[in-house]
């Protein structure tokens, strides 16, 4: 019954990490993407802040937090993998600069790529990490259907408008299921969380992540409320991708994802509900002038 279980957990993974990413691809064009990050001052605090300050915050939470070695894993995983393909519409809660928010998110996926199978061996000391086979899962669940789905947009918009919706309830059905799933097959365990520091390890990083994007992200308040968003939500395709693939006989490095999941958008949500609060206050202020 747990060898079922688990390739249904396996399933849901690459179900939920495919059809994001092509649903993602199905809603963007390639001019859009390029427009949206012409400002490179913006992207270089992005590529820094994502991929610089979050993964050392997490270094630095794994060794003043007592935290087991598989915690420390999904930690350093979480703050590693970039780009969720939620941000977009995250950015539209928050009344934020959604083509930015594309483009944001395409770049981090793809630096997510390239940046995992060379960074987590240094990150991760003395846990064997198979570069390879990470950048070829990574390209082949994460650029392939982005690339198909930008493919179909591009040739067939009629054809993308009539997919793009049964594959968005796919991928946010699986994602359900396996986070209910991963939960109920180790529910015991994500409650011993509570009791091991883990919990506090990952609301942290996700409060510093987003902070630290807020105030980096440029005099622009759109673009500051997406850059925050977009750091404080971090790639759980990706981060559930390299766990599943490396870190199988590990399970406490999944049931960790599956909680920083959960805890992430419990945070990022309500932040980016105030961020579109604020913003139509601001709008009725302008137009009561």
């Amino acid at each position: 019954m747990a060898e079922i279980l688990q390739t249904l957990s396996n399933l849901f993974t690459l179900t939920f990490v495919v059809t994001s990413m092509f649903s993602m691809g199905l809603t963007l064009t390639v001019p859009q993407i390029l427009n949206s990050l012409r400002n490179q001052r913006l992207v270089i605090l992005a590529l820094l802040v994502n991929f610089g300050v979050v993964p050392i915050a997490a270094v630095i939470l794994s060794r003043v937090i007592p935290l087991s070695l598989e915690h420390q894993i999904g930690l350093i995983l979480l703050a590693a993998a970039a780009g969720a393909p939620f941000l977009p519409k995250l950015a539209q809660i928050a009344k934020g600069n959604v083509p930015f928010s594309v483009g944001l998110m395409t770049l981090l996926v793809i630096t997510t790529v390239i940046y995992l199978p060379l960074v987590l061996p240094l990150l991760l000391p003395g846990v064997e990490v198979n570069a390879f086979s990470i950048a070829i899962t990574l390209i082949l669940e994460i650029l392939v259907p982005l690339v198909i789905g930008l493919l179909i947009n591009a040739r067939y918009q009629d054809t993308a408008v009539a997919i793009l919706h049964p594959f968005t309830q796919i991928s946010n059905v699986s994602l359900a299921l396996l986070l209910v799933l991963m939960l109920g097959l180790n529910l015991g365990n994500v409650l011993g969380l509570f009791g091991s520091g883990a919990i506090f390890a990952i609301a942290l990083l996700v409060v510093i992540a987003t902070a630290v994007g807020y105030f980096l992200g440029g005099s622009g308040s759109d673009a500051r409320k997406v850059l925050a968003l977009g750091t404080g939500q971090r790639n759980m395709a990706a981060a559930f991708t390299v766990a599943t693939g490396n870190f199988s006989d590990r399970p406490d490095v999944l049931v960790f994802l599956a909680a920083a999941g959960l805890v992430g958008m419990m945070i990022v949500m309500p932040v980016a509900a105030e961020f579109g609060k604020r913003a139509r206050r601001e709008r009725e202020k302008v137009q009561a002038l």
